[in-house]
């Protein structure tokens, strides 16, 4: 009995490290992940506390003393005011400070613990140790607000969305292509009068429609179970999801264009999806990594559709706010599917 197993056991074995592309993403892959988060992650220690600081041009103004020359605490310059208000109510801004007026004036949200010690370190920075309490007209002028924070859910959603768009996209044409030519499919279409333009549209179309029709399932199913929230336009949300699925759509489109086998498409396509998935925000704010990360992030087309559709669900962006994002998930899918229909071959 020990014999068969044995000779099993080493048939599987020799199957697996001859099968290279396996191989190779078993051992590499965790390697490459490790060193990416330490990229990633490679900056300052994120500050315990984050404050708003209302200005005209965007810069800090520069000072020495008082609360804003104090360390480990940071700063974030902002021009609109309205919308930094509504950041203090969903604690995503401990405090929010405006220099400008006289006397100075801050806004603080009454449920935010953050937003409480923020507010002692302001008072007492500005009036000394064991300064004027909360709510005293000495100091700054206290504006206070309320709300609930933001939940992580609620947060993590759209880039969760935007995930399961970027996997259906890159696998739904990608190795499925692979797979018709493995298989002899795109040898017998090219003997018939379609063309390869015709052929790479159709199966846009179809994985565009595929994509679109799960990411609808997939809303509904966790609004009916978390109740998030939706306080942009619909619009919106529909076209820069429909604008970034075409995008990795057609990003699939050339893996899948010269391929021959799907274990090497299925290692391209994890080489392709992981970067993105890691440097675009899906699961952390990009905020606090290192700058060469942020730099990265910012040609991934997945951080553009991640950051528009959180604009849309969490701020209540509308359609011509998302107009830039769409146009550039747009303009990108039309590169990639020039690209890919340069490349592409039947067999």
């Amino acid at each position: 009995m020990w014999r068969r197993i044995l000779a099993v056991l080493v048939a599987r074995n020799r199957e697996f490290y001859r099968d290279r592309a396996g191989l190779g993403w078993n051992i590499f892959m965790p390697i490459l992940m490790v060193l990416a988060f330490a990229v990633i992650f490679s900056g300052d220690p994120e500050a315990p506390f984050k404050v708003g600081v209302v200005t005209v041009d965007g810069a800090l103004p520069p000072t020495t003393t008082g609360f804003l020359a104090l360390d480990h605490i940071q700063f974030v310059p902002v021009t609109d005011l309205e919308g930094a208000i509504t950041q203090v109510d969903r604690h995503q801004l401990d405090l929010l400070l405006d220099p400008r007026a006289q006397p100075p004036a801050y806004w603080v949200n009454l449920e935010s613990p953050r937003g409480y010690l923020a507010e002692r370190l302001l008072l007492g920075a500005e009036a000394g140790v064991g300064g004027p309490a909360p709510g005293e007209a000495v100091g700054p002028e206290r504006r206070t607000r309320s709300g609930a924070a933001l939940r992580y859910a609620d947060w993590v959603l759209p880039g969760i969305l935007a995930m399961n768009v970027m996997f259906s996209s890159l696998w739904g044409v990608g190795w499925v292509i692979v797979r018709y030519r493995k298989n002899g499919v795109l040898r017998r279409l090219k003997a018939t009068p379609l063309t390869p333009f015709e052929f790479l549209t159709a199966q846009v179309l179809s994985r565009l429609l595929v994509v679109m029709a799960a990411s609808l399932l997939v809303y509904v199913g966790v609004d009916l179970l978390l109740d998030f929230p939706m306080r942009g336009s619909y619009a919106a949300l529909v076209l820069i999801y429909a604008a970034g699925a075409l995008c990795l759509i057609s990003l699939g489109l050339i893996v899948a264009s010269r391929w021959r086998t799907e274990e090497l498409a299925n290692g391209v396509l994890n080489l392709i999806s992981w970067p993105l998935l890691l440097l675009s925000g899906v699961w952390y704010s990009m905020e606090g990594t290192s700058g060469i990360a942020r730099f990265l992030s910012q040609l991934s087309p997945l951080t553009h559709l991640v950051d528009a559709a959180r604009r849309v669900m969490i701020d209540g962006a509308q359609v011509v706010d998302v107009l830039p994002q769409v146009a550039l998930l747009a303009a990108l899918a039309l590169v990639f599917i020039g690209i890919a229909a340069w490349l592409f071959r039947w067999e």
